[in-house]
């Protein structure tokens, strides 16, 4: 298949700019070839210049949607870079279930959640660690710009290769029942985790006041004043004694000063200055 041209490259970059805030550079470019290839065959368009033409000039959201949640990255696994996890186990949520004894309530958020590993690994953590909350009204978010991916959670299914990484054999006998080729997470589990399709670069005005914001490996896909935009939103909803949560290599450095760092064990947290 004939790659895209230049102009080409240069609206389909745009395009995925103005619709989810990712900047694809130029040594990447291979990236939206590949990736685009799915979207032409599901929708029978003959060609990479088909599809821009299409999209310059049609308003289908199917096909708007399609080429997001292609481009979109999906990668996560349960409990991923267990560190951060063994801080939520034992200091994060120790301070914050103390602190909020008389509301008897906590709310979690998962940003660009992927497939669900992580809500469901926060969920799991709570059971097997703090079983004295499951009485309280807890809030477990999960958000995503992918249609796609909001389905999968809402299903928590999982697959042989999916349900092996990051998980013991007795969490997975525990939590997960097979069916039909795949691990069912329990009612238990499922009923604490909600679905919101949310866009980063939207508002996000129905989110209530977190207590703990996940947003792990997702600002290095965004430009400088994306980043900003993103932890100015953050601000308004995370809680002054929240904790935010980013990837490996993130930080709030040099983007969001009233953020600072918290060093807990091997990883790093932000609070509110």
């Amino acid at each position: 298949m004939e790659p895209l041209n230049t102009e080409e490259f240069y609206f389909m970059q745009k395009f995925i700019l103005e619709k989810t805030g990712i900047t694809i550079d130029e040594d990447k470019r291979y990236l939206v070839d590949s990736r685009m290839a799915e979207v032409i065959n599901v929708f029978n368009i003959s060609s990479l210049k088909e599809l821009v033409n299409r999209l310059k000039n049609d308003r289908q959201n199917i096909l708007h949607q399609m080429v997001i949640e292609s481009i979109t990255t999906h990668e996560t696994s349960f409990f991923r870079d267990i560190h951060p996890f063994e801080c939520l186990a034992n200091i994060v949520l120790p301070e914050l279930i103390k602190e909020r004894r008389k509301e008897r309530a906590l709310n979690i958020w998962c940003a660009a959640c992927s497939s669900g590993q992580e809500p469901y690994s926060i969920a799991i953590l709570i059971h097997e660690k703090f079983p004295e909350i499951l009485n309280w009204k807890i809030n477990i978010i999960a958000s995503d710009i992918s249609r796609e991916m909001l389905a999968r959670v809402s299903e928590g299914a999982f697959n042989e290769i999916e349900i092996n990484r990051g998980l013991t054999r007795e969490i997975i006998n525990k939590y997960f029942v097979m069916c039909a080729n795949e691990w069912i997470i329990n009612r238990q589990i499922k009923k604490m985790v909600s679905t919101c399709e949310i866009n980063l670069l939207d508002d996000w005005y129905g989110v209530p006041p977190m207590d703990l914001i996940f947003l792990r490996h997702v600002l290095i896909y965004f430009n400088l004043d994306v980043k900003k935009n993103i932890l100015r939103k953050i601000k308004r909803n995370l809680k002054k004694d929240g904790y935010l949560l980013l990837g490996v290599g993130e930080t709030t450095s040099n983007v969001d000063d009233s953020f600072e760092g918290v060093l807990l064990n091997k990883s790093l947290f932000y609070r509110m200055k």
